[in-house]
């Protein structure tokens, strides 16, 4: 099955509550430090790649931020988050797509993406992102995937595992590396999760 399979990502935040799925944080905190280390003003246009329903855009609203995107192949995903965020869920732009696929003029102050990435495990799926985001991003990137110390599967599919190294050299045509660093995340199982987090700035 491809990883970018919509059927199967309908299926999982049909079925499954975020205390089910490995992926839920209750703070994404790693990704808001990041965010808040690119030092730029609440009205940064900011898009969130494969966001599903992460809580990441409820505190970024909290804080302030008016232009936030969430992008997710699953329709469901994002239906979740516009009810739990209720009236909150009107400040925010909702986009349903494959990120390999995904095509828009508008350009983002900040890029984040937390496990999207890495199921791209086909060099023609990688070409693609980075093609993209090179088109896309005018700023920051930040991209946290499973490092070569995590899980090698994630929602029984295969993923693929990054390093700092490995990481930089996908996008070190067009981005210049700011920082990295590795995270346990603790699922709701209990169950420990390395990550590795990039900073990157557009050249």
């Amino acid at each position: 099955m491809s990883n970018t399979n919509t059927d199967h990502w309908e299926n999982v935040y049909k079925t499954k509550n975020p205390d089910q799925v490995s992926w839920t944080q209750q703070k994404p905190q790693t990704s808001l430090d990041f965010i808040h280390s690119c030092e730029l003003g609440k009205d940064a246009k900011i898009i969130d790649i494969g966001g599903g329903d992460s809580n990441l855009v409820d505190f970024l609203l909290d804080e302030g931020y008016e232009n936030i995107t969430v992008l997710d192949i699953s329709s469901k995903a994002l239906e979740k988050a516009k009810v739990r965020l209720g009236s909150k869920a009107e400040k925010v732009k909702w986009i349903v797509a494959d990120i390999t696929k995904f095509d828009t003029d508008e350009t983002y102050d900040i890029w984040h993406d937390r496990a999207a990435f890495h199921f791209l495990t086909t060099s023609e799926q990688i070409l693609k992102y980075t093609s993209i985001a090179k088109k896309n991003v005018r700023g920051f990137m930040i991209i946290g995937t499973f490092s070569k110390n995590g899980p090698i599967k994630c929602s029984g599919l295969k993923i693929q595992q990054y390093d700092e190294q490995s990481m930089a050299a996908g996008f070190e045509s067009d981005f210049e590396k700011i920082r990295c660093h590795t995270v346990n995340h603790i699922t709701p199982f209990n169950t420990v999760q390395n990550f590795v987090f990039c900073r990157f700035k557009k050249i």
